[in-house]
């Protein structure tokens, strides 16, 4: 049901006439006393249902993005322990990170350092914790302004379609820009949604630009439908009112234009020159001369759409149909005929930001599961407005067809739809970790002592894009690069010299080889004589028979170089069924044999002497 607006201002004489004002549907809601009973639950009990979700996404969510690896915890490894590896991106000739964003990250992985049994994994892990706890704290607010704006039910299908989703799984404590503009849209569109006492725009506005700023900037736009109303109402109104709005879209802008400061002067900083880094990333996606983020990859124009499926189910082709169902709810229904313009705007307002994001991001050719990330709030959003307006439907006794069906027949249908999407979520969350963890459990060895000693080098070939991070390596072990048959650019390492102001030179001293058309740097490779360990991943099902790369041989099977130091299952997804790699399939001899998973191994090996 869409939320109910304060109704107009009652009528008043004027030079003899009845005239009616227009009053800011936000009036009533300012002048309203606190409702009982306004939430389905308590609120901190939703912080927890939230919070414990995104905790076993922190213990045991793969790292998906090789960006996250190399762009974001290779950056924070370096501002903690003084080393690690450099993407072009972080060059003072391209400046198109943020490294108030790392600092911010670095400050809370290195707190970890003053708790007892500190490690550098531990820090991995606390960091992550802290930004489950981050996400779970900001999808609250959002739930919040939910129930205040329009319904409990609405909010609690907004819980239910979020915690059992594996998008959420990926998304609430990867360590991205996207996912940070992720939990700022939540809190900044929680603003937007809550007029209890009065209307919060320059704090929306605020957000979403912190969301923009310090993560991503193209985010800034899902803030767009909220000042649209806040414009639209504005015109409405009498010059008062008018005023106001004038007044806190000027709060907004400037609190905007405060965080860029802000931000310019940290990368001064660091950078040792003045870059604005929202600008250099708009500049490059959208006005490079050099290809841009095309050089990556392009996808066809359904890839959001299959993506959103399987990360979503049901809950996404709730949130495409939303829009209809809600026209079709103001058309046919007495009860939604009955409410007023205010309402049925606040609603489009609510629903639109979904829509828009995913139009635009699929008119682009690069894609990424990670460009959706800021719009999954309200995908969830669009999707419980969906279900509960279903719900309302289904629930009407006057309902010509739909009331003679039994109301246990109805609960029973919409009970095991709902279980079903909950089994689907979950089935894939299990898949991706079964199949993919390996590389966040390979390296124990060393990180306990086991193996391995400070100095020695740890090589990677053609699994360069499944290295976690720095922070599973012990103190001065350094990852290196071999060479294989990728052709494209790898990262660079920063500069451990100590000159100018004494500490992280690195960030602002030029690093060789790299640059921004993603071509191949020769000097990134070392020899391989010079490793100590090796990282591969061996397949020996694709048949014996199967020739290999000349720079990707089986080094496992060339037991009198390598020795094992540990192998652990890795899915085979080349060999996998679609719907084996997409959910989790028992190995059951009732499975057929297509259906079953295929596998690998992924190998610490170490070179003999």
């Amino acid at each position: 049901m869409p939320p109910k607006a304060a109704p107009r201002a009652a009528p008043k004489a004027a030079s003899g006439e009845e005239k009616k004002e227009f009053v800011h549907p936000a009036a009533k809601h300012a002048r309203k006393q606190a409702i009982k009973n306004t939430f389905a639950i308590e609120p901190i009990s939703a912080f927890y249902i939230f919070l414990a979700a995104n905790a076993v996404a922190a213990l045991f969510a793969p790292i998906q993005d090789c960006d996250e690896t190399f762009n974001y915890w290779e950056p924070t490894h370096y501002l903690g322990h003084g080393y690690g590896l450099q993407t072009w991106e972080y060059s003072p000739d391209y400046a198109i990170r943020s490294w108030l964003y790392v600092a911010i990250h670095a400050v809370g992985a290195n707190f970890r350092r003053l708790l007892p049994h500190s490690s550098k994994v531990a820090e991995f892990y606390f960091l992550r914790y802290l930004l489950a706890a981050a996400c779970a704290l900001c999808q609250t607010l959002m739930w919040r302004a939910i129930c205040l704006a329009l319904n409990p039910r609405v909010g609690i299908l907004f819980i239910l379609a979020l915690v059992f989703s594996p998008g959420n799984f990926h998304a609430s404590t990867a360590y991205l820009p996207s996912s940070f503009a992720m939990y700022m849209v939540m809190v900044g569109a929680a603003a937007f949604m809550n007029w209890r006492g009065g209307l919060k725009t320059s704090q929306g506005m605020f957000w979403f630009a912190l969301g923009g700023v310090l993560g991503w900037p193209f985010a800034t736009a899902l803030c767009a439908p909220f000042v649209f109303e806040e414009v639209f109402f504005a015109v409405l109104s009498d010059k008062e009112r008018f005023f106001e709005a004038f007044i806190r879209l000027s709060r907004g802008v400037v609190a905007t234009l405060v965080l860029v400061a802000v931000d310019t002067a940290i990368n001064a900083f660091f950078y040792k020159k003045v870059e604005i880094v929202s600008w250099n990333i708009i500049k490059y996606n959208m006005f490079s001369k050099t290809g841009g983020p095309h050089l990556y990859g392009t996808e066809p124009w359904d890839f959001y759409f299959k993506n959103l499926l399987l990360n979503f189910n049901i809950w996404f082709i709730l949130a495409l149909v939303s829009l209809p169902l809600f026209l079709l709810q103001k058309l046919f229904s007495r009860r939604a005929a009955g409410e007023s313009f205010q309402s049925g705007l606040r609603t489009l307002v609510f629903l639109s930001p979904f829509y828009m994001w995913l139009a635009i991001f699929t008119l682009q050719p690069h894609k990424e599961e990670r460009f959706m990330y800021p719009a999954y709030p309200f995908l969830a959003l669009n999707a419980a407005l969906a279900l509960h307006t279903l719900l309302a439907f289904l629930g009407d006794p006057k309902a010509t067809l739909v009331g003679r069906i039994p109301a246990k027949l109805k609960l029973a249908v919409v009970a095991l739809g709902l279980i079903a999407s909950v089994d689907f979520g979950l089935a894939r969350i299990w898949g991706l970790y079964a199949g993919y963890h390996t590389p966040l459990a390979l390296y124990t060895p060393l990180a306990e002592g086991s193996a391995g000693g400070p100095g020695d080098t740890v090589c990677f070939g053609k699994d360069w894009y499944r290295f976690p991070t720095s922070f599973f390596l012990p103190r001065d072990m350094h990852a290196k690069f071999v060479r294989s048959e990728f052709r494209g650019l790898l990262p660079g390492e920063f500069s451990e010299a100590r000159t100018g102001f004494g500490f992280w030179s690195g960030t602002w001293l030029p690093t060789l080889g790299l640059n921004d058309r993603n071509e191949e740097d020769p000097g990134k490779y070392v020899d391989l004589r010079t490793c100590v360990f090796l990282v591969d991943t061996r397949f020996p099902e694709r048949g014996a028979d199967q020739a290999l790369p000349p720079n990707e041989p089986d080094y496992a099977a060339d037991v009198d170089r390598w020795e094992e130091v540990k192998c652990l299952p890795f899915l085979d997804a080349e060999r996998t069924h679609f719907l084996a790699r997409a959910l989790w399939l028992p190995d059951w001899e009732v499975v057929p044999e297509r259906f079953r998973r295929r596998w690998g191994q992924h190998c610490l090996l170490k070179q003999r002497k």
